[in-house]
């Protein structure tokens, strides 16, 4: 019996076009269309259910027969915690409640302490490091995990945290990281050599649908359990050597779909996630009609999107349930879309052994309560609502039970058939912790929101005049446009994107209009040299709290000689600050520097409107060159080196509690080639600004960051 050719029309007008084949495909053959989608959109009558479940039945044993289907590695011991990985946290390493930079620690076992009272804890963990920072300097992203702080030996302690608490560890791969420095190897070796040094359990592919063949092979001979996870949708067929795969932005219908890869191989493990939105209903439903994951993922490259209280709620009931009966989840009995007794709820039921256990969601935006499901009542089987954790006494109706619940709005709810005898070891406390998440569970869908706030700039009396090389500038009332370019870690605050949108409004600039009030204040001329700063070491024997790349270029413990008139590089803000303390002065805000660069008629580069050759080092020698280089560049005031050169750090650390960061100004001689991905690079704008996010002082050091000075005025 084959669904109806209006339900087939009107499911793939509703699909977008990039989960279907194209049109003349579709045309063609409009039933194997529908079923090469991602998420396969299920009719709205209740009465073509049975014929599409028999579609996707007779699907799924032709494609097994077409691709000759092994599951052998499904099969492999070492492999297969990655078909119960039902809640993976997307880890940003400079989160402040991941790494703290006060105590110079990773904070593993809190955050999985917090992940556990949040959300019911995770499986595994994504270990992000490299974008949005990468391509600031020279730095690839394999450079970029050694210099975590306490290298790769520190992730290698951090990790084993994780393990203790039995969950698994991803490392992040970027292919399209090929424009920074190379390792004179294949990024696969990278990849397998990091692996072994750290006890990684998994590689991330980002922005890839699956790895090379040689990863399986390579990766075994290092390290056994090691799996791969891509971001986008994974084709049928790498289910067979790709054990995980996100579900990322899948649209589904009305009445919940089916996950492709899921149904093709039942312990494929399929993570849902759509990281700028606000409510996360939609792939909780995904994921507990299918028996999948979820990715836990709230500080999206340094832009806050918190879950609000409602979804962790629905989350929390679902893991525990999830990770008990993970048999059923990854068995071959599984009945998609089974009928149900109220209007907006759908139901899958999972069977094994002597267990029947029903999947439901509410779609409605109102409570359903009483009557959810007639089910055909079994000699000696107990019933239990898995969602409340009591025991059912349903409604005998002949030999069919009524069984009965609540299901809140947008929420899910959990029916389980079991024998009588004996009880399963655990059961008990089982139900009593689903009762007590029940008690503690939320309606609210507020947005958890977080509030940016800026680090004051240190007090410093006020000069009489401004001290030799500085230019006074000032009083001024600054009342002009910023430019900063939106990427994925969002401006001043946390990106505010229209969900479903996503990367539409990425990697263009926009201009905020930024008003205050600057009093007379002084500005060096130039950037702090490397002869100054050999200086300040003299004089104040400062030896930074972490040494980590501190004035890498150095040479001996003295600038490298003939660019002793070259800005310092390889200092981070704390450096620039102690720096600044012993010269009696402090960093320049943000709006302080854009003023001394563009002067008082706001001009687009120091010099004036147009970017011209011989102005600035705009990276033609290969590195930095002398702060007096270019005499033309010079902004209105008289100073030096404000665009190119080199990134200088601004008085602007803020914090929304979750990520820290400061905002870079100038630009620099370094550009990074080939991907939209890297970071801003080479010369930029007066009025540019790069949110820059802060880790530790290993990683903030870079070859292209340096500072100047400025001092009030009275």
């Amino acid at each position: 019996m084959l669904v109806r050719r209006e339900f087939i029309r009107a499911a793939l007008a509703s699909l977008s076009a990039a989960a279907v084949r194209p049109l003349a495909a579709q045309q063609a053959a409009p039933e194997e269309s529908l079923f090469e989608a991602d998420l396969i959109p299920a009719p709205d009558n209740p009465r073509e259910w049975p014929a599409f479940r028999q579609q996707l039945h007779e699907w799924r044993r032709r494609k097994r027969a077409e691709l000759n289907y092994d599951d052998s590695l499904y099969r492999r011991a070492d492999l297969q915690w990655a078909a119960q990985s039902f809640a993976c946290s997307f880890v940003m390493l400079c989160d402040k409640q991941f790494y703290s930079h006060e105590q110079a620690r990773y904070l593993a076992e809190a955050w999985l302490e917090e992940g556990e009272r949040d959300f019911g804890g995770y499986d595994s963990v994504v270990l992000w490091h490299a974008y949005p920072r990468i391509g600031v300097d020279e730095r690839n992203q394999f450079d970029m995990y050694r210099d975590m702080p306490g290298g790769l030996r520190g992730l290698r302690g951090m990790i084993g945290e994780l393990h203790r608490r039995g969950v698994k560890a991803y490392i992040d791969y970027n292919p399209w990281d090929t424009g920074t420095r190379r390792e004179g190897k294949s990024d696969i070796d990278a990849l397998v050599e990091l692996v072994a040094a750290i006890d990684a359990d998994g590689i991330f592919l980002d922005t890839l649908r699956s790895g090379a063949a040689e990863f399986r092979t390579k990766l075994d001979q290092v390290r056994q359990g090691v799996v791969l996870e891509g971001e986008i949708a994974l084709p049928l067929a790498n289910i067979h050597d790709h054990h995980l795969s996100w579900a990322q932005m899948f649209s589904d219908s009305r009445v919940p779909g089916i996950l492709r890869n899921k149904w093709f191989e039942r312990r494929h493990m399929q993570h849902q996630i759509r990281r700028w939105h606000h409510d996360h209903t939609a792939e909780l439903h995904t994921a507990w009609m299918n028996g999948s994951g979820m990715m836990v993922w709230e500080n999206v490259f340094g832009s806050w999107v918190g879950w609000n209280a409602r979804d962790r709620s629905i989350l929390r009931s679902m893991l525990p349930i999830q990770r008990r009966y993970a048999f059923l989840f990854t068995g071959e009995g599984w009945t998609p879309l089974v009928e149900t007794l109220a209007e907006d709820v759908y139901a899958s039921l999972w069977e094994g052994p002597g267990m029947r256990l029903w999947t439901l969601v509410n779609r409605a935006e109102s409570s359903r309560n009483g009557p959810l499901l007639k089910v055909e009542a079994r000699a000696g089987e107990l019933f239990f609502d898995l969602i409340a954790g009591k025991l059912l006494e349903p409604v005998r109706d002949g030999n069919a039970a009524v069984l009965e619940g609540t299901i809140p709005p947008r929420g899910i709810g959990c029916f389980l058939a079991r024998p009588s005898a004996p009880a399963p070891e655990g059961e008990r406390g089982f139900l009593n912790s689903q009762a007590a998440l029940r008690m503690r569970a939320s309606l609210s869908a507020e947005f958890p929101a977080r509030k940016t706030t800026l680090r004051p700039a240190p007090a410093l009396a006020a000069r009489k005049s401004a001290p030799d090389g500085m230019a006074a500038i000032g009083p001024v009332d600054f009342d002009r446009d910023c430019v900063y370019q939106i990427r994925e870690c969002g401006q001043l605050t946390s990106m505010d994107y229209t969900p479903g949108r996503g990367h539409e409004r990425i990697h263009r600039p926009v201009a905020i209009r930024r008003k205050a009030r600057l009093g007379r204040y002084a500005i060096d001329l130039t950037p702090v040299t490397n002869a100054e700063f050999a200086r300040f070491l003299r004089a104040s024997g400062y030896r930074p709290r972490h040494p980590e790349n501190f004035l890498k270029h150095w040479q001996g413990g003295a600038p490298p000689a003939g660019k002793e008139d070259h800005p310092v590089v390889y200092v981070d803000l704390d450096d620039a600050r102690a720096y600044a303390r012993w010269a009696g002065k402090r960093l320049p805000t943000e709006l302080e520097w854009q003023y001394a660069a563009e002067g008082p008629e706001a001009l687009l580069y120091p010099w004036g409107n147009e970017m011209l050759p011989r102005r600035c080092n705009a990276g033609e020698s290969g590195g930095t060159t002398p702060v007096k280089a270019f005499p033309e560049g010079r902004s209105p005031f008289g100073c030096w080196d404000m665009c190119g050169n080199v990134w200088e750090w601004t008085e602007s650390e803020s914090s929304d509690g979750r990520t820290r960061f400061a905002i870079l100004r100038g630009g620099s001689f370094y550009k990074a080639q080939g991907s939209i991905w890297y970071t801003d690079g080479g010369p930029q704008s007066c009025r540019f600004g790069m949110k820059f996010l802060l880790m530790w002082p290993g990683l903030d050091r870079c070859s292209t960051v340096g500072f100047r000075c400025a001092v009030p005025l009275g």
